[in-house]
């Protein structure tokens, strides 16, 4: 998996405030679609939000992997996100959340989605990899650090 095949520099958000869970699927449902023609706000906000609540997406470490599948949807989108600070996102180790992958995946593409997922969860578990990420505070030196390691 290549993350420059599904990540943008329009779709990495440095240290942008994140209330709570609810609030930063919002807010990134907002962001991620200015950027993708004919995907709606809500549409990705109610598809982020279902899948939270068929468990959460928060796999430890503060990182979280929100992702869904959305029927409009014509690839597979990536958007990387760096928090102000920490969030609860009912982590699977009970730790806050200061970084974020979203996903979103045309609703037939089940094998690409999970190996996507898998990949994103290889390449974040690198703990060095985070460490850069969550020092870096400018966006486009965040989808550069990202693509290249």
């Amino acid at each position: 998996m290549q993350l420059e095949d599904i990540l943008t520099p329009e779709r990495c958000y440095c240290k942008i405030d994140g209330v709570s869970k609810k609030r930063i699927l919002n807010k990134i449902s907002e962001l991620v679609s200015k950027d993708i023609p004919g995907l709606e706000p809500t549409e990705v906000f109610n598809a982020l939000l279902a899948r939270e609540q068929l468990g959460t997406t928060g796999l430890g470490n503060g990182i979280a992997i929100p992702h869904c599948r959305i029927a409009g949807s014509e690839k597979i989108v990536g958007a990387l996100v760096t928090l102000d600070k920490a969030i609860d996102f009912d982590a699977l180790d009970g730790k806050p959340v200061d970084l974020l992958f979203v996903l979103i995946v045309p609703e037939l593409k089940t094998d690409e989605h999970v190996q996507t997922l898998a990949g994103l969860a290889r390449l974040f578990s690198d703990d060095d990899f985070c460490y850069t990420l969550r020092h870096t505070h400018d966006s486009e030196d965040l989808y550069n650090i990202a693509i290249t390691y």
